[in-house]
């Protein structure tokens, strides 16, 4: 990599750590390009550069939270054997990035109004659904679920982790939400066992 294309990243990077801060601290609407630059230290041309507008840079800093939760559940549930004790702990690792402030504030409170819930969706469908499809087609395989049709049950499955994640995020006490819904997602998983 050349020392322009070094310094290209460097600059791209720091504007989506400064704009995530920011997005976290007051959400989107109350964030103007003016103050993710100058906290940054950079130019309103750095940013144009990497990106076209705002919108552009949200988008951004939403795929790399995606991104970042899936790794980040990835790697739990390659750590356990059993299927489906795999797919409970992959509920547990998504459980728990509901309640971390910054990953609710940009990807499910602001997320839906700045892209749209289609692209949203989309997102959330991209990330999310392979990984829960992959969890319950190893889960049926092994034998350890009912075999029934992978597709249908990864977007129900999606559906009740989406709901369980707005919950926790718009509770008063997000640590008592996710309390409250862990043992019923638990109990839906179980209710599939072979």
């Amino acid at each position: 990599m050349s020392t322009r294309d070094a310094q290209a990243e460097r600059t791209r990077r720091d504007l989506l750590r400064v704009a995530r801060e920011l997005f976290v601290e007051r959400g989107y609407a109350r964030v103007g390009t003016e103050e993710i630059v100058a906290r940054a230290g950079l130019t309103r041309g750095a940013l144009y550069h990497h990106f076209p507008d705002k919108q552009a840079l949200f988008a951004a800093v939403h795929e790399q939270l995606e991104q970042e939760l899936v790794a980040g559940i990835a790697a739990t549930i390659s750590e356990v054997a059993d299927p489906v004790e795999r797919l409970e702990a992959g509920i547990r690792s998504f459980l728990d990035a509901c309640t971390d402030r910054q990953w609710t504030r940009i990807t499910l409170l602001d997320a839906p109004t700045v892209l749209g819930w289609a692209t949203w969706r989309e997102t959330d469908q991209r990330y999310g659904l392979g990984l829960v499809s992959a969890a319950l087609a190893q889960a049926m395989d092994s034998g350890a679920l009912i075999r029934q049709p992978v597709r249908p049950l990864a977007h129900i499955m999606i559906g009740a982790l989406g709901e369980a994640a707005l919950l926790i995020a718009n509770a008063e006490d997000p640590d008592v939400a996710r309390a409250e819904v862990e043992p019923i997602l638990m109990l839906l998983v179980r209710s599939l066992r072979s």
